[in-house]
């Protein structure tokens, strides 16, 4: 009896930890940022180290290239190219790790980066630039995008530690505006009595932010403590340096 009882815990203990496994890429993709994003950035050297952990982002990248869109929905649809474009610039620097950023930190590198057509999502050939300018922005029309798309670079909003999924894409996309233009100064700086550096994003998507009447509007609609009518405005520089985590 008591053999048979410690068998059955065993199976039980098998069955649980069966059930705890990633399950789709999605799963994985998740689990990987859970391990490696930190609210201070990437641990890259981590991540780098651990050849499993880089096999199973190479597993996932696999799996993007092959994704099938038909029949999903909008939500759903803009989930898969938001973790697309995130795990691709993941794998893309952990392939040219050590690197003070996106191609090196140059601006030649960093052009190279972007616009390079070597990424595979969802049967297509594609580069960042062309993933994000030529599909997303047009595609959905969704500003928030910014604030979940990650460059790899320190001035960018924060990589987001979870997977996008279509059943909660709305509610993400909000907390993540709300965090950027309220909590984050890379958002929005005060830098004197009615005066914000707010992030290079709103200028360089600035046609993005015109139906909700520009930046400041914009930013207004996701701040408890809204931005004063008249206050003056300028640009933050953009770092490109790595978003990788201190000292890592």
């Amino acid at each position: 009896m008591k053999a048979t009882l410690i068998i059955l815990a065993t199976l039980s203990f098998v069955a649980r930890a069966e059930d705890a496994k990633p399950t789709t890429w999605v799963d994985q993709y998740e689990a990987l940022l859970q391990k490696h994003v930190t609210a201070q950035g990437v641990n890259y050297a981590a991540w780098n180290a651990s050849a499993a952990d880089k096999k199973q982002l190479a597993t996932v990248i696999s799996a993007i290239g092959k994704e099938h869109l038909s029949g999903k929905s909008k939500d759903a649809q803009l989930a898969f190219y938001l973790n697309a474009y995130n795990a691709h610039i993941l794998d893309q620097i952990l392939k040219e790790y050590p690197t003070d950023g996106p191609g090196g930190g140059g601006l030649f590198g960093r052009n190279k980066f972007f616009k390079r057509s070597n990424l595979l999502v969802a049967g297509k050939k594609t580069s960042f630039t062309a993933l994000e300018d030529d599909v997303i922005r047009p595609t959905f029309k969704e500003p928030r995008i910014h604030f979940a798309l990650n460059c790899a670079s320190a001035s960018c909003p924060p990589l987001h530690p979870e997977a996008f999924r279509g059943s909660s894409l709305d509610a993400t996309l909000t907390a993540l505006t709300k965090a950027f233009v309220s909590k984050n100064p890379k958002g929005v700086k005060p830098i004197g009595w009615k005066k914000v550096a707010i992030s290079k994003i709103f200028d360089w998507y600035e046609e993005d932010f015109k139906a909700a009447g520009g930046a400041l509007a914009y930013i207004n609609q996701y701040r408890n403590t809204k931005l004063s009518k008249g206050t003056k405005v300028s640009f933050q520089s953009y770092s490109w340096k790595l978003n990788a985590t201190p000292n890592k």
